[in-house]
């Protein structure tokens, strides 16, 4: 283990303190357990972020060209060599 100093505000060590207590885990794990809790949940979206997102790849869906593959994939080969040959010289 590394030991490390921090400065806490008197709320949250008090809130320490009891979840110590109300534990019986060393003030110290209840930090490492916090702190890993944290980081599992960190980056989650929340429900209305997941709603909100799922909205916007479904509208981003509906605007998808609904083209033949062989078109789709003529575009491409052209893209590949004007890339290759140093720029796009427009769509045909």
């Amino acid at each position: 283990m590394i030991k490390r100093t921090f400065v806490l505000d008197e709320e949250t060590v008090a809130y320490l303190e009891r979840l110590a207590e109300r534990t019986g885990m060393a003030r110290s794990q209840v930090v490492r357990e916090a702190l890993r809790v944290y980081g599992e949940q960190y980056g989650r979206l929340t429900e209305e972020e997941r709603e909100a997102r799922l909205a916007a790849f479904d509208a981003a869906a509906r605007r998808v060209p609904d083209r033949p593959r062989r078109e789709v994939e003529r575009e491409l080969e052209e893209i590949r060599r004007a890339r290759r040959a140093g720029g796009r010289r427009g769509r045909r």
